[in-house]
């Protein structure tokens, strides 16, 4: 189901044995577009500190209770890596967390996680497990020594971004749209209120052709008119497949769901 990065802003995390803290925003990679971290701020227990949590952790999230529920310990969150959450994250620094929690890492593969399309800390099969763990260790050092980047980009810097059509602007990034299952973002959710009063769309993330960071622009290639004539998104109701057929139809587009992870 399709959830906004908005809607967890707020959510306590708890981990098995008392509440973590609360999610501020999420750290996403900008390759692939998916949900890498909770950025969870701790509050009093810890000092302030905010932590990352990955979705390798993550075992079930209560919409209505407002709850993220981890499979971690309260000690484990006190003694993982520290990580300035105000500055850019290094894969470095990424490579320390995931060996830290014993997670696999994700950027060696061209799934989105390690074993497939939803983030799964250990495949059923434990000679698997230990095959792929030594595959990955070999590729992670090998790609931490290739770059320092890791693409990850934070909710809250992404938000306000404008949105450019082929020919015009159109709107701003309000929004993100995130499978709950696979941790995939779909979809920016569009604010066009100063083009298009009154109206919200989504575009999605495979739409985008490019990202000026420096000038704060997402470049898609829809002409306006496109977006325009667009289903109207209604922020205050999660998108059914229904909603995502008509849109994908009107962009005579394919849709991410008929596609093989």
């Amino acid at each position: 189901m399709l959830h906004g990065v908005k809607k967890l802003r707020g959510c306590r995390v708890r981990a098995s044995d008392g509440e973590i803290g609360e999610v501020r925003e999420v750290y996403f990679d900008d390759e692939r577009w998916v949900v890498r971290y909770l950025i969870v701020d701790t509050g009093g227990w810890l000092g302030g500190r905010k932590v990352l949590i990955s979705p390798y952790a993550v075992r079930h999230v209560d919409w209505d209770r407002r709850t993220v529920n981890v499979d971690l310990t309260r000690q484990q969150v006190r003694e993982s890596p520290g990580i300035d959450t105000d500055k850019p994250v290094s894969r470095q620094q990424e490579a320390e967390l995931h060996r830290y929690y014993g997670y696999p890492a994700y950027w060696p593969y061209t799934t989105l996680w390690a074993w497939g399309a939803v983030p799964v800390a250990m495949p059923p099969d434990p000679e698997l497990r230990e095959q792929v763990l030594a595959q990955d260790e070999d590729a992670s050092l090998e790609r931490e020594h290739e770059s320092g980047d890791s693409h990850l980009r934070s909710s809250a810097e992404v938000t306000g971004y404008h949105i450019q059509a082929t020919d015009e602007p159109v709107g701003h990034v309000e929004d993100f749209l995130f499978d709950d299952e696979s941790w995939a973002i779909r979809y920016f959710a569009i604010d066009t209120r100063n083009w298009l009063p009154g109206r919200h769309v989504l575009i999605a993330t495979q739409w985008i052709d490019e990202v000026s960071w420096p000038e704060r622009t997402v470049h898609v290639g829809l002409t306006r008119r496109q977006i325009e004539e667009s289903p109207e998104y209604d922020p205050s109701n999660p998108p059914s497949r229904a909603y995502e057929a008509d849109l994908h139809r009107h962009y005579r587009q394919p849709g991410y769901w008929q596609e093989r992870r």
